[in-house]
């Protein structure tokens, strides 16, 4: 059974017992979170589409750690214009755990 689910602007295919690092979700750590928007359900043969989201539908997930992703970094320059421009980044994440689906 596998379910697939939008949060942080992305859509994830998810099981139960996975682990995976979203968009960061402000919760407190070992803390059950609820997911509804679920866009599609598979359990076997059986599919369940939403139109865009299923009714009733949630993913129960469990927050196992925040952190921060590794350095993005930006190197901008105009050939010949005696331009340089260094930047970085590290986007925030929450990882979560997958305990349910329903």
């Amino acid at each position: 059974m596998y379910a697939v689910i939008k949060t942080g602007g992305k859509q994830y295919k998810v099981t139960v017992g996975e682990k995976l690092k979203v968009e960061q979700i402000p919760a407190e750590l070992d803390s059950q979170i609820e997911l509804n928007e679920v866009l599609m359900i598979a359990d076997g043969e059986a599919v369940t589409v939403g139109a865009p989201f299923i009714e009733g539908a949630k993913v129960t997930a469990k927050v196992v750690a925040h952190g921060r992703g590794d350095k993005v970094r930006i190197f901008k320059m105009r050939r010949r214009k005696h331009y340089q421009k260094h930047q970085g980044h590290r986007q925030n994440f929450t990882q979560i755990e997958i305990v349910a689906i329903a």
